[in-house]
């Protein structure tokens, strides 16, 4: 069973308690849902979105008064995990094109322990087997061995977060998500960490997936020109856990 943690943050201004409607209806059709734990952690929201969360009883919610940021609301979730637990951060504006993509997350990190991101695929990811940047350079392998079934993974150096899979032995070792301020950067420096701790990212590139935000909303202006601003910080962090310099182990809190 997987911990599945959603951070909900919907406003009247930015408009996105539809989006959170759409994933939650997504979510009760997908096959084997409801033998896992899912928890949403409400940033705040305005009261339709928490009339949504109250309607979909099957989920477990925290609320909170106020947005403290995506980082630490997945964190609250995870800290309700269980020893061995594999957790997913999700998204609230991405549809699932594919029943049993929690089992198939899983079976992946079944298969090859070693990995310790593993997650689904938007269609305006850049990574792809002949980019001709490295960064975005990726490599695509089989894994098998259980009920000889084969599953294709897409090696990666960074899993963009709409929806990912953490292996519990990497949680052990890299504690919690960390971002600088409210959004952006939790899921770059996570795959840094994963990387240091000696696990690596992929895709499962044959789950299509579709990020249903628009991006024609003020709320994604401000998100980019909230996550540009901290560029400077973000580059220092990753040369920190790469040299060594700062540990990769992050309290819930920070």
């Amino acid at each position: 069973m997987a911990l599945i943690a959603m951070a909900v943050f919907d406003t009247e201004e930015n408009n996105r308690t539809d989006y959170t409607r759409r994933t939650l209806e997504d979510m009760v059709n997908t096959d084997g849902i409801f033998d896992h734990r899912v928890i949403i952690v409400d940033n705040g929201s305005c009261d339709a979105t928490k009339e949504l969360l109250r309607f979909h009883d099957w989920l477990e919610v925290i609320t909170l008064p106020e947005n403290i940021g995506t980082a630490k609301a997945i964190n609250k979730a995870w800290e309700l995990r269980e020893q061995g637990q594999h957790c997913i951060k999700m998204d609230n504006d991405v549809t699932i094109n594919y029943n049993g993509w929690v089992s198939e997350l899983e079976l992946a990190i079944q298969l090859d322990p070693s990995i310790g991101i593993v997650g689904l695929k938007r269609k305006d990811c850049w990574e792809n087997p002949s980019h001709e940047n490295p960064h975005y350079r990726s490599t695509l392998a089989l894994l098998g061995g259980v009920n000889n079934r084969w599953l294709p993974i897409e090696k990666v150096q960074h899993v963009m977060g709409t929806c990912q899979m953490f292996n519990s032995a990497l949680l052990d070792k890299i504690g919690y998500l960390y971002q600088p301020r409210l959004y952006g950067f939790d899921d770059s420096l996570a795959a840094i960490r994963c990387q240091v701790a000696g696990f690596y990212s992929c895709f499962l590139p044959h789950i299509e997936i579709d990020h249903i935000d628009t991006g024609e909303t003020p709320y994604q202006t401000w998100k980019e020109k909230h996550s540009g601003e901290d560029m400077r910080t973000y580059n220092e962090l990753k040369n920190a856990y790469l040299s060594g310099s700062k540990s990769i182990y992050s309290e819930a809190n920070y």
